[in-house]
């Protein structure tokens, strides 16, 4: 079985639990051959945690979930040292981060400081507990779950916790078609019981290799720079999207052509990804909050900016 026969494999596998919402399947595979991380946004009981555990199946990786409360400390993330009197040493304990998959459920109930836990092993694959960094397994990746604003109990992630997600997605509701099915399979065993293995961490590292080396031409960077420098000076935001946007951009545009049969990336891919990967980066000016959104932000954007003709 080719590369691409792999990642058409992992997606069927996850739909056997997951019914429907394929677009979204797509975009969290898009998201881990990307080495990117996901904020779901979503209303409880959509398949957030199924779908995570899922993927985790399909792709062996070793999962962890945590569900974040007020009470969460940052050590029960990052682990901590204890004072060993035998030896009379410190040894470190590590915490749930210590997983190729960790799902941070809720995140936005914790509070921030212990959000801010996380930030370390997101960007630089370790956590530094006493003075000493620990690296993270790999391959590794964060899907975090946040409730709707205006939920009990929450507070809204800080925009530099945000911008380290590469996409932010949302399930929603299913059709009724969809739900009737997952009532039918719900009657034949549980959720997670169809889903099997088809590559491990060491074939998911190879296929993020190749999706490293699909190749982007001048004529596509300059069209992805093009699109977020616009939202520098659109003048319903108070501030666009960073340089770290502009990577993010082009890793999932990456993905995407990947996905898609090809080693070479065109606009096509872009407006794919596009607003799934810049809306939550984006920050409303005074006094537009409530009539417009980031999704509606980045769409008009993408209209507005010429893509290139790839000869």
């Amino acid at each position: 079985m080719n590369e691409r026969n792999l990642a058409a494999a992992v997606l069927a596998e996850v739909k056997k639990s997951i019914v429907g919402k394929e677009g979204t399947l797509i975009k969290v595979l898009v998201a881990i051959l990307a080495r990117g991380h996901i904020l779901l946004e979503d209303i409880p009981g959509v398949g957030k945690t199924t779908m995570a555990l899922s993927f985790a199946k399909a792709l062996d990786l070793r999962f962890s979930r945590m569900q974040f409360t007020p009470d969460v400390l940052p050590s029960d993330i990052t682990g901590f040292s204890i004072y060993n009197k035998a030896t009379g040493k410190l040894e470190y304990q590590p915490g749930a981060i210590f997983c190729n998959l960790f799902l941070a459920d809720e995140l936005n109930r914790a509070t921030s400081r212990t959000q801010s836990a996380l930030l370390e092993a997101m960007e630089e694959g370790q956590v530094t507990v006493d003075g000493v960094s620990h690296p993270v397994p790999q391959p590794f990746l964060v899907i975090a779950t946040q409730n709707p604003a205006g939920a009990s109990g929450t507070q809204l992630l800080p925009d530099s916790q945000l911008d380290r997600f590469l996409l932010r997605l949302s399930i929603g509701y299913p059709s009724p078609a969809d739900e009737l099915e997952l009532l039918r399979r719900r009657q034949y065993g549980q959720a997670m019981d169809p889903v099997r293995r088809v590559l491990g961490r060491e074939e998911l590292e190879h296929l993020r290799g190749m999706v490293d080396r699909v190749h982007i031409s001048d004529e596509i960077l300059q069209y992805i720079v093009r699109l977020v420098n616009a939202t520098r000076s659109h003048p319903q935001l108070a501030q666009g999207a960073s340089p770290r946007a502009t990577l993010a951009v082009t890793a999932a545009s990456r993905a995407v052509a990947f996905l898609r049969g090809r080693d070479y990336v065109v606009p096509e891919d872009v407006q794919t990804i596009w607003r799934d990967v810049i809306a939550h980066r984006l920050i409303l000016a005074p006094g537009v909050e409530g009539t417009v959104t980031g999704q509606a932000v980045a769409a008009t954007v993408l209209k507005a900016v010429e893509p290139p003709r790839i000869r």
